[in-house]
This record gives structure tokens, sequence and C-alpha cells, in this order.
């Protein structure tokens, strides 16, 4: 009989199933979800972003003279500027280190939640991109169970500060998709900014 590597009895926060770096698949599968990798029919806004004109150019100069290596400071230099931005620029709420409990195995402290049309967005620890979709994952499920019931899908994004990706969760079908497509930072923030007001202002996608 196969057991599973999650312990039905323990309590786990978001932040352990990252240092667990157990298979995404047995952890979405313990909780009665799944996960597909393919490229997912994302929202761009096609608005006016002027008000962003000289974000890029800032988020550069960061490059020549701060040196964003450690988890602080990838996320006052290359996080933080562009998810405040948005947020001001829609006039939606931010949370920072958002605190949610659902179960005993469900439970953390969210880097960054946008109100909205629901967006989570975590800063992946020592540039472990994939590993951070592990404790995506969990939160999105978390949410999932917390938010009232609804068809519209959940958003997510793990970033390690110069690189973001998404994941979207499908609430009908209990399936997160992880799309490949990495946005690079200050390269695609262009495209990275439609995406993210699209999302979170209720956008339909092409």
């Amino acid at each position: 009989m196969k057991h599973s590597i999650i312990d039905s009895n323990r309590s786990y926060n978001f932040s352990d199933y990252f240092d667990m770096n157990i298979p995404i698949d047995e952890l979405m599968a313990y909780f009665g979800y799944s996960r597909t990798r393919q490229k997912y029919p994302l929202p761009r806004s096609e608005g006016d972003l002027s008000y962003f004109a000289g974000l890029q150019a800032q988020l550069e100069s960061y490059f020549y003279y701060a040196d964003p290596t450690s988890e602080t400071a990838l996320r006052e230099v290359l996080v933080a500027p562009i998810l405040l931005n948005v947020a001001v620029y829609l006039k939606i709420p931010i949370r920072i280190e958002y605190p949610l409990r659902v179960t005993h195995q469900l439970k953390g402290k969210i880097d960054y939640y946008l109100y909205g049309n629901n967006l989570l967005v975590i800063e992946a620890k020592n540039g472990e991109l994939q590993r951070g979709f592990i404790q995506l994952a969990a939160e999105l499920i978390a949410f999932d169970q917390w938010l009232d019931a609804d068809s519209k899908p959940i958003y997510g994004m793990v970033t390690i500060g110069n690189a973001w990706q998404f994941a979207i969760l499908n609430r009908v079908t209990k399936q997160m998709t992880q799309d490949p497509r990495l946005y690079r930072v200050p390269d695609d923030l262009e495209e990275l900014l439609r995406i993210l007001i699209a999302i979170l202002t209720g956008e339909e996608s092409n």
C-alpha cells in the first residue's frame, strides 16, 4: 500500500511544503486537486500604460546601484515596486504577508494578496522557482476553500524577482494550470503589467 508523503495528523504551514520539496502532483492529489502544465490564455489589457512610464527605467537603475541577491532585497527592489504600482494604479487593496488559516494543513502567510479578482504572489526562496509552485499550489487550494463559491478562476504567481510565472486554479474542475512562460523583469515589464491589470480588473482573455 502506498503511503502519503503528507502526514494527515501533522500541522503544516504553506512554507513547509516549499521546504519539503514534495512532488507537486502528490500534494495536489492529497487535497483532491490536480495539475497540468500548458500555456493558458492569459488576459491582456490594451489600456494606456503611461502611468508606469518611469517604472522600467527605475527597475533597470536598481541593477546598477543595488544588489538584489537576498530574499528581502528582491522584495524591495523588484517585486514590491511592481505590485504596489499596479495596486495604486487600479486603486485596489494589497496585503503583504497576509495571514490565512483554513485547516491545520492549509495555513500560513501569503507574501502578497491583491484584491479585485484575487491574485496571490509568492517569492520563491533561493531562486527555486519550481519549489515555489509547490507552495503556491497549497495557497491556491486554501483560497479555493476559503472564498465563497464561485466559478471564476484564482490566479497565482511565483517570482524570483527578475522572473515571474503564472498558475491558474480552475475552481470547477479543481485543476491548477501551470503556464510555462516566463516574464522577465525589466525586459518583459510591459507584458507583465498588461496581464496583471487584466487579471485584477476581470478582463476576459482574447
